[in-house]
């Protein structure tokens, strides 16, 4: 073992004297709130950090503690000046001591805490959230978007047993003039580091069905700023501000207001204030359609009382008037009438000259044509007389010499000049064959006929015939 070895007591000891040394004072610091927790006793004890300019990664870290006597008098001091708890997340100035015990290592007493740091930061970053959102271009959307004159159907989001929520739907439910006002609560978490997340993830289910809804409404019972500091978170005011319906809010802020107020389409202070915004908007709307109702009544009678009048004042003229139109329609009607007989007379007189135009006419090309057709039967008469006389004497010799052969082929003739028939049972034998003794014939002459029976039968037909 070397002579100069340190226990590890004697090494912790030796750093305790020289950070005492080192850091004799009390030091103004910069830092986060990282945890913090109160012990039974009421002894405080944070973890500072400090994270990166441009990420939040962390990159220094200390413990820190404020002793119960100090924790008492710092509290209520420091949350009185700026509205805000002490709460991880937050960034604060404190002067305290470097202390280093060799049994729990190196802390922080802090002893003291200035309270306008924090209002400062938090304002600043308040401010860059609002910059951030302008710049983006969507911090006057929502207010951009026409609420309906009567939003009848609200999408509520709420804690469900929170007072400010039983406060709406009371007000809501029991106006004055019993309008019907449906509401359906979306349940959310409304403060708290949860806080965000649950009012976004509220804002997306009212999305999916936004076509039902009039508007939202975010309300809480109020609370202190530290309690509402989740409305001034970037994302939840960049998801008001780009909701496609309309979006109040009241949350209970007396003092300040929110980013989410901000950006939302109407801010009110309180759950009540909406509830009364909504009930007032549709009685203004009410009362305008009665005064819209009593003005159209006054204007209906008014119109009736002036027509009536019309009517009067017509029905008195209209005996007067209707002579006088009677007359000028007579007039009228006489003088049409003179017109329509001068008219009716040429046309009769036209159409009577026409007709003996035509009948002229056709007396004219009836002449014509039967002059014509006069000469062209004289014309065929002439050539019949040429053509018929050789045509009757061509006929009449051909009819002499048709005669004279038939007579002389007439059969009486050739019988008168020796030649005769003969039939066998009535049919003409012109041959032997068919013929047999015995068979009985018959003989026509010129003068008389000849019955005799065949005996004997010789035929004289050529071989070269056969």
């Amino acid at each position: 073992m070397p002579e100069n070895a340190l226990t590890l007591l004697e090494l912790n000891l030796s750093i305790r004297e020289a950070l005492t040394a080192a850091f004799p004072d009390s030091y103004w610091i910069i830092g986060e709130i990282g945890e913090i927790n109160v012990n039974y006793s009421g002894h405080c004890y944070l973890e500072l950090i400090e994270k990166g300019t441009d990420s939040d990664q962390i990159v220094a870290k200390a413990r820190a503690t404020i002793w119960s006597s100090t924790f008492r008098m710092l509290k209520p001091y420091f949350e009185t000046t700026t509205g805000q708890t002490l709460t991880t997340g937050l960034k604060i100035l404190v002067k305290g001591s470097v202390e280093y015990h060799e049994l729990y290592g190196l802390s922080i007493n802090i002893k003291d805490i200035d309270p306008s740091y924090t209002l400062g930061d938090l304002a600043r970053k308040k401010l860059e959230i609002i910059k951030r959102l302008e710049y983006e271009g969507v911090i006057n959307m929502n207010k951009e978007l026409a609420l309906p004159l009567v939003p009848q159907h609200i999408a509520i989001i709420s804690s469900k047993t929170a007072a400010g929520y039983g406060d709406f739907v009371n007000h809501l439910n029991n106006n004055p003039n019993r309008f019907a006002i449906n509401h359906t609560l979306f349940p959310a978490i409304m403060q708290g580091n949860e806080a965000e997340s649950s009012i976004v993830n509220a804002l997306d289910k009212i999305y999916k069905e936004h076509q039902k809804y009039d508007a939202v409404v975010i309300i809480r019972g109020g609370g202190s700023q530290s309690d509402l500091s989740c409305f001034n978170n970037y994302w939840l005011a960049y998801n008001i501000a780009q909701f496609p319906i309309p979006v109040l809010t009241g949350i209970g802020h007396e003092r300040d207001e929110s980013i989410a107020d901000m950006v939302a389409h109407t801010k009110l202070k309180t759950p009540t204030a909406v509830a009364d915004f909504i009930v007032s908007r549709i009685s203004a709307f009410d009362f305008s359609l009665d005064e819209l109702n009593q003005e159209f009544s006054s204007k209906v009678l008014s119109l009736l009382d002036s027509q009536k009048n019309r009517i009067s004042n017509l029905t008195d003229q209209l005996p007067s008037l209707i002579r006088f139109r009677m007359s000028g329609i007579s007039h009228n009607l006489e003088m049409t009438t003179q017109r329509y007989e001068t008219s009716v007379n040429k046309l009769l007189l036209s159409h009577k000259q026409q007709l003996l135009n035509s009948l002229m006419n056709f007396k004219s090309s009836t002449l014509k044509l039967l002059l014509h057709k006069n000469q062209v039967l004289e014309k065929t008469d002439s050539s019949l007389k040429f053509i018929i006389k050789p045509y009757f004497e061509r006929q009449n010799h051909r009819l002499e010499m048709a005669e004279k052969t038939n007579n002389f082929l007439n059969p009486r003739n050739i019988l008168k000049r020796g030649y005769s028939l003969t039939y066998c049972n009535g049919k003409l034998v012109k041959e032997t064959e068919g013929l047999k003794n015995n068979d009985v014939i018959e003989t026509h002459l010129y003068e008389g006929k000849i019955t005799s029976t065949v005996s004997y039968i010789t035929t004289t037909k050529n071989k070269s015939e056969k």
